[in-house]
C-alpha cells in the first residue's frame, strides 16, 4: 500500500472517514452477531457458516487497516489556496473535444478518489497527466492506448 504523498479532496476525505466509521461500528457488530449465531450451530470445525463469518471478519479488518493507513498518510487539498489559472489536483476542468465538439467536465483527483462514472479522473491517468499544469484556452493532445485525444481547456474552477 503506497499512500505516501497522496492527496484527498475534502469530500474524498469525508467519504473515507464515513466508510471507516461504518466498518468499525456497524459492520463489526453485524459480523460479531453472525459469528455468535454460527457458533450456536454446534461444532465449528465443520461449520461453513462460521468459516464464512470469520472470513468476512478478516476482510473487514483488512479494509479498516487499509483505510486507516490511507487517512494517516494523505494530505487534504485546500482548494481555497490553489490557483484557478492552471490545472492542478482538485481542479474541475471543462473541456471541449476538438474531434466531436462534445463538452466534458472532469475533476482531477488522486488515484484513491478516481471514479470515472462521477467525472473524477486520476492525476496519474493519461488524461490527468496530459491536463496537469495546463491553462484555460490551451489545446492539449493526449496520447492514450486507443489513439490521441485533442481537447481545448475551456474553464478551470474549484
Amino acid at each position: 500500500m503506497d499512500a505516501a504523498n497522496s492527496y484527498l479532496t475534502p469530500e474524498g476525505h469525508r467519504k473515507l472517514v464515513e466508510e471507516l466509521e461504518q466498518l468499525k461500528t456497524v459492520r463489526r457488530r453485524q459480523i460479531s452477531k453472525e459469528i455468535e449465531k454460527a457458533r450456536g450451530h454446534g461444532d465449528i470445525s465443520e461449520n461453513a457458516e462460521y468459516d464464512a463469518a470469520k472470513d468476512a471478519q478478516a476482510h473487514n479488518e483488512a479494509k479498516i487497516s487499509e483505510l486507516e493507513f490511507k487517512l494517516a498518510h494523505a494530505s487534504i487539498i485546500d482548494n481555497a489556496s490553489m490557483s484557478n489559472d492552471e490545472v492542478l489536483i482538485g481542479a474541475k476542468v471543462m473541456l471541449k473535444d476538438m474531434d466531436t465538439d462534445e463538452e466534458l467536465e472532469y475533476t482531477l483527483v488522486s488515484e484513491m478518489e478516481a471514479d470515472y462514472a462521477q467525472g473524477k479522473i486520476s492525476i496519474s491517468s493519461p488524461v490527468g497527466k496530459g491536463l496537469m499544469n495546463r491553462k484555460a484556452g490551451e489545446v492539449v493532445e493526449i496520447k492514450i492506448p486507443a489513439g490521441t485525444l485533442k481537447y481545448k481547456i475551456l474553464k478551470i474552477s474549484r
